[in-house]
């Protein structure tokens, strides 16, 4: 078995298109901690059932710092270098070639650690290495991103409970906050694939005749794994009713002509970031006049989000435009027991019943990004250019709802857009996928016309 190979291939490698900007970032990383040492593992693979694991995605750190999205890799950035400890080639005539359920027999074959370094420009060490290395680390002088890789956690005591370790992982949700030209570019081919897979949804999903659920989440779900890695979250397919529970996650429903089906999905891309996108559309391809009623409603608070977003201004000052709408439209309709400014008092809030959430969120390497940044740089902070958000608010009748008139309850409805904050103002990366309902009815009728496809 270890004899009669030929010599594994092996040459120059390209750096990656992202190497200069990773280093950078771990410049900036490095100067909120001088003179210490950081360690930032991707992750370990989990169990899904007895020997079978899910199928790894590196933690979003580690990826932004490296574009390394392998398990089991450490990066240790020390005052004066930094080393990506990370799996490599191994020999033939090694046990773990052929016997190890890692090894390259199993599992295809890897770099070695010089064209590791080639690639990521940044020096890469074996796996092997890395007990020395973290058995080397004075704890008082390291900060350990926690809860990646058990290994590493018990390798390096924390000190001060822990407290410097949340201040690195505050860090670097604050500096991955603003995305660099080769985020945006990112950004912009997952939002282009999601788009692509609504229209793929919508032509597949019949006009006349009840289907389910999985059909679009498995239609959708085909285009993510076509076009890029996955899905960057658990799609969510919520037909009539379902759609009043927001993170509908079964997907086992039906499609009904005549109901709404709301989707929320986004293409996670091959290097690993997210769109996060929302369409409530008209099973039979139109609305009906209540179902119009709660949408524009719902588009109108959108637009009056989107309308305030440039640097400088409140992060909470989005959900507030897109309140105002929504209190507005219940007061009119008569829902609201009180006025609309009297319930927009955050003290009172009782349009709150039929909205539930905020109205966005950050969005990068995470559908939910930057969570681990403090609330003054985030929740209680200003829009900065280059920030990337969602604007989404809802309106959401539950069908037991005994406050609203019947012809409501069981409507649900949530429009989202990927936008980007830019010098002046703002651009909203999925303007392709309509949002008028109108256009909405017509997009619609023309995908349906065009006919079913897969991806090219």
């Amino acid at each position: 078995m270890r004899t009669g190979w030929a010599e594994a291939p092996s040459g120059p490698m390209a750096p990656e298109p992202a190497a200069r900007y990773t280093a950078a970032r771990r410049a900036l990383l490095a100067e909120r901690f001088p003179g210490e040492t950081l360690v930032v593992p991707s992750g370990t693979a989990k169990v899904r059932n007895n020997d079978s694991s899910y199928e790894f995605r590196p933690g979003s750190d580690l990826a932004w710092l490296t574009t390394c999205y392998e398990q089991d890799a450490v990066l240790i950035a020390g005052p004066e270098d930094a080393t990506l400890y990370v799996r490599v080639r191994a020999s033939r005539e090694s046990d773990e070639f052929f016997r190890s359920r890692g090894g390259e027999l199993w599992v295809g074959p890897r770099r070695s650690a010089e064209e590791w370094t080639a690639a990521l420009g940044l020096p890469c060490a074996s796996l092997d290495d890395l007990e020395k290395a973290l058995a080397e680390l004075d704890p008082v002088s390291t900060r350990v991103l926690r809860g990646f890789d058990g290994r590493v956690d018990a390798a390096v005591e924390p000190v001060d409970d822990g407290l410097r370790d949340g201040q690195l992982a505050a860090a670097l949700g604050e500096l991955r906050l603003v995305k660099d030209a080769w985020e945006v570019e990112q950004l912009r081919d997952a939002v282009d694939a999601t788009v692509r897979g609504f229209a793929d949804v919508v032509r597949a999903l019949p006009a006349d005749r009840e289907s389910s659920e999985r059909l679009v989440d498995g239609v959708f779900g085909l285009r993510a794994r076509h076009d890029g890695n996955t899905v960057g979250y658990g799609t969510i397919a919520a037909a009539g009713a379902h759609a009043c529970t927001l993170h509908w996650w079964r997907n086992d429903g039906v499609c009904r002509p005549g109901e709404l089906l709301l989707l929320d999905a986004g293409v996670e891309n091959r290097h690993l970031y997210t769109a996060d996108i929302t369409r409530t559309v008209p099973v039979a391809g139109r609305f009906s006049p209540v179902q119009r009623r709660v949408y524009e409603a719902v588009l109108a608070a959108q637009e009056a989000g989107i309308a305030v977003i440039r640097p400088g201004v409140a992060w909470r000052d989005i959900h507030r435009a897109c309140m105002r709408v929504i209190a507005g439209a219940l007061a009119e309709w008569g829902l609201l027991p009180i006025s609309a400014a009297e319930s927009l008092d955050d003290e009172v809030g009782l349009h709150r019943r039929w909205t539930l959430h905020a109205s966005g969120h950050m969005l990068g390497l995470d559908v939910h990004d930057c969570a681990k940044a403090r609330a003054e740089t985030y929740l209680d902070g200003v829009l900065a250019a280059g920030n990337v958000l969602t604007v989404e608010p809802g309106l959401y009748f539950q069908p037991d709802d005994l406050m609203v008139p019947p012809e409501y309850r069981g409507i649900g409805v949530r429009i989202e857009d990927d936008v980007l904050v830019t010098e002046d103002g703002a651009e909203v990366l999925s303007a392709a996928l309509p949002r008028d309902p109108d256009a909405v009815e017509a997009w619609m009728a023309a995908e349906r016309a065009a006919g079913v496809r897969l991806p090219a």
